[in-house]
């Protein structure tokens, strides 16, 4: 099976850093775009930053300047650098990607979106 394992996250005070990441396992044959999205509490999942196999990346209004999408494709990891983080960047964060895999070596690669388990960062103020 294919999978995303997220690491990273914690607690840290408002102003400090965080780097969550997320790497993908499995018989992958290639990964297209990537995401960080983050839900808090009572709210909606809503959409952070992505980063596209081709390098171009897209930021939410409200993290653009502090927060950095990057991957690692020989590594299948995808890392959020957060810096000067506010209490309201507080979520859990989740890793999501299209990617071509396959379950068994018999079988032809297919298409799936795939989510990560989710990682919390909590900001104090």
């Amino acid at each position: 099976q294919v999978q995303l394992v997220e690491s990273g996250g914690g607690l840290v005070q408002a102003g400090g850093s965080l780097r969550p990441a997320c790497t993908a396992s499995g018989d992958i044959f290639v990964i297209k775009a990537m995401c960080w999205y983050r839900q808090a509490p009572g709210k909606q999942r809503e959409l952070v930053a992505t980063l596209t196999d081709g390098g171009s990346t897209n930021y939410a209004d409200s993290v653009k300047g502090r927060f950095t999408i990057s991957r690692d494709n020989a590594k299948n990891t995808l890392s959020l650098q957060m810096n000067s983080l506010k209490p309201e960047d507080t979520a859990v964060y989740y890793c999501n990607a299209n990617l071509y895999w396959r379950s068994a070596d018999d079988l032809p690669y297919r298409r799936s979106e795939v989510w990560g388990q989710g990682t919390l960062v909590t900001v104090s103020s």
